[in-house]
């Protein structure tokens, strides 16, 4: 089915362009919604007449993109995760992770359109992340993966010296006595006068 997109529509288009989107899509989230109406020549008609609207948007985006990128690209971004001594994190940096830095520098950027190389940073170093804006343009972050030791703790019984455990003294298994050998011990305990 053919629609119109009356609004932005993530993972779809932007407003005014016209899409071919599946009936059930269309009938059941984006007519209902607002954020398309069906294509016909009334509804062409009504976008010529938006047409100097929808381009002063397109335009308003196209600047507040290439400002964003100035500053995205103008300073260094450093994150400060728990890592081990040869530099692996425990952990690692994600897009979610470099969304909410950009959040608390006051950049709000959508985490689907940061792009990690290897989709995840594992180790501490130098990095560049692009960053998808408006239509074709993207910025490239440099960012800086730093490493904060982690100190094990230490209990008491650490701290104490280990005690020794004592060891049972080792009982070696006696060989089997013989019957002969059994008379013979028995005889011998009589002549010694140890048995009545």
């Amino acid at each position: 089915m053919k629609v119109i997109l009356n609004q932005d529509v993530p993972n779809l288009g932007e407003i005014g362009d016209v899409k071919e989107v599946a009936p059930g899509y269309a009938r059941n989230f984006l007519l209902p919604r607002d954020l398309a109406i069906a294509y016909n020549a009334r509804s062409i008609q009504l976008f010529e007449y938006r047409k100097n609207e929808i381009l002063a948007i397109k335009e308003e985006k196209r600047k507040a993109s290439s400002s964003l990128k100035e500053r995205i690209e103008g300073e260094d971004l450093s994150v400060t995760m728990p890592a081990g001594a040869n530099g692996k994190l425990y952990g690692a940096v994600t897009n979610a992770t470099i969304a909410d830095e950009l959040l608390k520098r006051g950049l709000e950027i959508d985490r689907k359109k940061i792009e990690i190389p290897g989709r995840s940073i594992k180790s501490v170093g130098n990095y560049k992340v692009e960053i998808h804006l408006y239509e074709k343009e993207e910025a490239v972050l440099k960012l800086i993966v730093l490493g904060q030791k982690v100190k094990a703790e230490k209990t008491e019984e650490s701290d104490q010296p280990k005690k020794q455990r004592q060891r049972k003294p080792r009982v070696e298994a006696a060989e089997p006595v013989t019957d002969e050998e059994q008379a013979a011990a028995f005889e011998a305990a009589i002549n010694a006068g140890r048995l009545n």
